[in-house]
């Protein structure tokens, strides 16, 4: 029987890797199965319990979404949830995977800070980022949110795979977290040779440049999953320089789960044809349900 993680490493390979293309010549928009569905079920729990303020000095029962993963081994967690986001790292067995999970916030700050004009785009820290070329640029004010904890989340992730033999690393976030996690995403590699990346955000803003996009593109693999109606993975907006990268999820107002090929696919089926504009968004959807698991403890 095809477990729900192969289903999730399927789904990953064949949907979410897809290279930026013009949009006419984009691959059609298909729902993702109930199983598909169901592989990010764990992920999730993983990205809302972010918000729980995990400790590992006790048991692991920051909340529901802990227990919902009741074979997690937790090995490091860190932040104040207010200058410093909540993170956490630490083992799945079900998943034979480290994880690496950044809280978010409210949708009013993560707005003001993604839409923030004064936040300049920025070459990544050559001290974090070694060997990435200056051309990618994010935004300032996400790269210091993860230069706070990059040092400790690394830290933590060799700890937990030397401890528990394990060769891949799974990043997830939602929010201003997903922003995180998606640095992460591309400091951690280059840290951590011979080892795996698999990274699933939700609710994401944009967080860098076209040549950011593309390096995300070749060098990751990223599932970003989007929320109907939800205003955040529209901001900083395309005008300000910044993309996504491909491998949107778009949960339809119908409860489909859509894959959206290619970067900022226009399509009605996918976020930023469905939000033109933060006028037309619904800011609640932010935090949920995605399949029924609100980002919040």
């Amino acid at each position: 029987m095809i477990s729900v993680v192969n289903l999730l490493a399927a789904l990953l390979v064949s949907t979410l890797t897809v290279q930026a293309v013009p949009f006419e010549r984009r691959q059609s928009i298909n729902p993702l199965s109930t199983p598909q569905i169901s592989a990010f079920t764990p992920l999730s729990h993983f990205a809302a319990a972010a918000y729980c303020q995990p400790n590992v000095t006790r048991s692991w029962t920051c909340g529901a979404d802990c227990q919902a993963n009741a074979d997690f081994i937790p090995v490091a967690a860190g932040g104040d949830g207010a200058s410093v986001q909540f993170w956490y790292v630490g083992f799945s067995p079900f998943l034979n995977s480290v994880i690496v999970a950044h809280q978010g916030t409210d949708t009013t700050k993560i707005e003001a800070i993604a839409t923030d004009v004064n936040a300049f785009q920025e070459s990544l820290d050559s001290n974090l980022f070694p060997g990435i070329d200056s051309s990618v640029e994010v935004h300032s004010g996400f790269a210091n949110e993860q230069a706070k904890t990059a040092t400790q989340v690394l830290s933590a992730a060799k700890s937990a795979l030397s401890t528990h033999g394990a060769t891949s690393v799974t990043v997830v976030g939602h929010s201003l977290g997903a922003a995180i996690a998606l640095l992460d995403s591309v400091y951690l590699p280059l840290h951590l040779p011979g080892v795996s990346f698999t990274t699933v955000t939700y609710g994401m803003p944009r967080v860098g440049n076209q040549a950011f996009a593309n390096y995300v593109d070749s060098h990751l693999k990223l599932t970003h999953v989007n929320n109907k109606k939800d205003p955040i993975p529209i901001v900083p907006g395309r005008f300000l320089g910044y993309h996504h990268p491909s491998g949107e999820v778009h949960i339809t107002a119908t409860g489909l789960w859509e894959s959206c090929p290619g970067q900022d696919n226009t399509n009605s089926l996918c976020t930023v044809g469905d939000v033109p504009n933060i006028f037309e968004s619904t800011p609640s959807d932010h935090h949920g349900p995605y399949n029924g698991i609100n980002m919040s403890c």
